[in-house]
């Protein structure tokens, strides 16, 4: 016989285990799928922290959208009772002649955000440990900082299933089918049945096709934690950071407890396919002599003995925003994804978003950013 629900959510990771708590929180009877276990090292959300700001370069529904985020993540640590977000300040450095601040500058005062702007002296004053060029400007949010991912995944889905949801790991999804008034979901061994259904599968989007065809590029990503020379890197007394110039993009964390300075690289990457086993860390020279160049050119003390390393995943849609709508042909199926590794921090309201499109067919937030009609042509 086959069970049905309100709501099937396909891919429990970091958005689909935060929707799925949201909707049994509100008496929607939830079962939640996912072909592996979160939190768990094949997606994007393993190998914490993630970082979380609030001036953001995409336009005031960005910015509407992490502050938000900010005050969920803070009720997720009231209802746990766990610390999962710290404030120990963002500072992004870039190279003006290949990347401005005036977008964020323009949406932080909107938004009364408090940023600090900075010069590559200022910088270097008030943190000796970094060289940058005198040219480089810094945008400084004290009230950002980072979040632990992999516990903040593990607190939904505990939350999720006291709520009273239903948790399916290790089951791969073979088919979803729509019918009259509901949608089927199938998998090896049984068929479910909803109302509704959220696909939030991830770097996994693939694997629904042809159901649902997206314009999803999934990439190899690289990230290494670096002994320091001393205690200057701490997270008492480091923030996080963002750091972009002629040799690219890269973004990175304080020593947290001991850990050493962990730090990747946001632009490029080579192609995955759903399935592969990605190439481990330093099957690439470039996995780890990016990092290192880019830490012995700017912050020299960081750049000591690779202590540990990971590989995950980015999942980049043509314009680097998300994708928060609708199925085309389904109006009860809803998509969440492409969050073309910038979205972890995102996750607290997009679980928030997506019941409230489940549930009332709307949101408070400014969702047209992320409409999959934009790929029509």
């Amino acid at each position: 016989m086959t069970k049905s629900y309100d709501v099937i959510v396909v891919g429990a990771g970091s958005m689909g285990m935060s929707a799925g708590y949201e909707l049994a929180r509100r008496g929607m009877k939830t079962l939640l799928i996912d072909a592996f276990d979160p939190p768990h090292p094949h997606g994007s959300h393993h190998g914490e922290p993630r970082l979380i700001r609030h001036a953001y370069s995409g336009g005031e529904a960005y910015v509407r959208m992490a502050l938000r985020a900010d005050e969920r993540w803070l009720e997720l640590e009231k209802l746990t009772g766990e610390k999962l977000l710290e404030r120990s300040g963002v500072l992004n450095m870039a190279d003006p002649a290949v990347y401005s601040y005036e977008v964020r500058r323009e949406a932080a005062s909107s938004f009364g955000v408090q940023v600090e702007w900075l010069s590559g002296q200022e910088i270097h004053k008030r943190w000796p440990n970094l060289t940058l060029p005198d040219h480089y400007r810094g945008m400084y949010e004290p009230d950002a900082g980072f979040l632990y991912s992999e516990k903040c995944v593990a607190a939904y889905k505990r939350l999720a299933l006291e709520a009273g949801a239903d948790w399916l790991p290790h089951t791969f999804v073979t088919g979803i089918k729509p019918e009259q008034g509901s949608v089927k979901v199938e998998t090896e061994g049984e068929t479910f049945a909803a109302g509704h259904v959220i696909l939030s599968a991830g770097a996994w989007f693939k694997t629904l096709e042809p159901f649902i065809t997206l314009p999803i590029r999934t990439i190899r990503k690289v990230v290494g934690w670096f002994e320091t020379a001393d205690d200057s890197f701490h997270s008492d007394v480091f923030p996080g950071f963002t750091l972009g110039g002629q040799d690219g993009v890269y973004y990175g964390f304080p020593s947290i407890d001991g850990a050493g300075v962990k730090i990747g690289r946001h632009d490029t990457g080579p192609d995955w396919k759903p399935g592969e086993i990605p190439a481990p860390f330093g099957a690439y020279p470039e996995d780890e002599n990016d990092l290192r160049r880019v830490l012995e050119n700017f912050m020299p003390g960081a750049a000591g003995k690779l202590l540990r390393s990971a590989v995950c995943k980015y999942e980049h849609t043509p314009d680097d925003d998300f994708i928060i709508d609708f199925h085309p042909q389904h109006p009860n199926v809803l998509l969440v994804g492409g969050f073309s590794g910038h979205g972890f921090k995102f996750a607290s309201v997009v679980g928030e978003i997506s019941a409230d499109l489940i549930e009332h067919r709307k949101s408070g937030q400014d969702l047209q950013l992320f409409a999959v009609s934009r790929f029509a042509d």
